[in-house]
């Protein structure tokens, strides 16, 4: 059987070529979840276009609904891993939508609440199914013991990641 390989053992035989010096070890970790990331969003983010929403869209009201109280926008930046400007310019477009709604804080005219509208929550709970189902489809190629090896994997490059560089640096 031929070896194949995937893009990122090319890309590092050709840095070794220019440079063999050059430890390219990190490549393989860090280039590969990279490649996937681009490909897994470019993938799972065709169910959310059904439904007129984006990924960013997704996960704030994702935030909202799985947290399932009134979130500040500064929350839901924390959340979602975004900047505050970004999470305004996604609240004001799902506001437009109707699928969240805003209450101005008791104390401080300067803060707002956030929280699904019933459209919103129903919208959620009819997309988690099938955005998960399709997450699934995209690991099918993977036996269980070797998903939960990676997630192990992953999960601890993750704890280690974010004590290095800090959970909510974004």
């Amino acid at each position: 059987m031929e070896d194949v390989e995937d893009i990122v053992a090319r890309v590092m035989r050709q840095w070794q070529r220019i440079h063999p010096e050059l430890d390219t070890a990190p490549m393989a970790v860090i280039g590969r979840l990279n490649r996937c990331f681009l490909l897994i969003q470019q993938a799972t983010d065709a169910p959310l276009r059904r439904h007129g929403l984006t990924r960013p869209e997704f996960d704030v009201l994702g935030a909202l609904r799985r947290l399932d109280r009134e979130l500040t926008p500064g929350e839901i930046a924390r959340e979602t891993f975004a900047s505050g400007a970004a999470v305004t310019k996604r609240l004001r477009l799902l506001e437009e939508r109707g699928l969240v709604t805003r209450r101005p804080d008791d104390r401080d005219r300067r803060v707002s609440h956030l929280s699904l509208t019933d459209e919103g929550r129903a919208l959620m709970d009819r997309i988690l199914p099938e955005q998960v189902s399709y997450d699934g489809s995209l690991l099918a190629g993977l036996d269980e013991e070797r998903r939960r090896e990676l997630a192990d994997l992953l999960g601890e490059l993750l704890l280690r990641l974010e004590g290095q560089l800090g959970a909510h640096r974004f």
